[in-house]
């Protein structure tokens, strides 16, 4: 795929062509939003609390880090992949220590980068999966797939009215060998329900 077409497809370079401060926009929003005291970490919390101490995380679509910032403070060893060199780089600043790299989730390959796969978890939070060119959203979810360890699972959240019903997204992970094991309503475990305006999704593979 050619870096125009991405940015014909892709939501959030979509966005940056037409904005070019957006990124910085975002960066500070939540940069603000932290120094306010805001609670950023509810999807983190939500993570932690599947995996044991020192768990291999994937952070899909990691943007500034703030997810994979919380966990690996958490002791879990973090790998955090985003489209966006600017927020990469924010993610490098403002959180040392896990690995953060800039990637096409469409073409996620660790092990060609020489990282190993085998994660416990792979997070893909923030509404990353809603970004996607839409043509891409079965097959990045089956290399999230492919990067999971034995009894792996993929976490994905997102918000209704963004243009990927929750029966298409459902059926997208089914198409990329994966299956619910829980449909949450919110990150903090209350019931998904018909009536629900957010979707998390933890899905496993058997």
């Amino acid at each position: 795929m050619t870096e125009q077409n991405i940015v014909e497809e892709n939501a959030w370079l979509r966005r940056k062509a037409e904005e070019p401060g957006h990124a910085s926009w975002y960066v500070q929003r939540f940069r603000d939003l932290a120094a306010s005291g805001a609670d950023l970490a509810g999807e983190a919390r939500l993570i932690d609390a599947m995996v044991p101490r020192g768990a291999r995380i994937l952070d899909a679509g990691s943007g500034t880090g703030r997810v994979g910032a919380f966990l690996a403070a958490a002791g879990h060893e973090v790998v955090g992949v985003d489209l966006d060199p600017e927020l990469v780089a924010v993610a490098e600043q403002d959180h040392p220590g896990p690995t953060w790299l800039v990637g096409d989730l469409a073409e996620l390959d660790l092990p060609a980068a020489g990282i190993r796969a085998g994660f416990d978890v792979v997070v893909c939070a923030g509404n990353v999966i809603t970004f996607v060119a839409p043509s891409t959203r079965v097959e990045i979810l089956r290399r999230l797939r492919a990067h999971l360890g034995e009894g792996g699972r993929v976490v994905v959240g997102f918000g209704a009215g963004r243009g990927y019903a929750f029966d298409e997204f459902l059926t997208d992970a089914a198409a990329a060998g994966l299956r619910p094991d829980l449909l949450l309503g919110t990150w903090d475990l209350r019931p998904f329900t018909a009536d629900s305006d957010f979707l998390v999704a933890v899905l496993g593979t058997g």
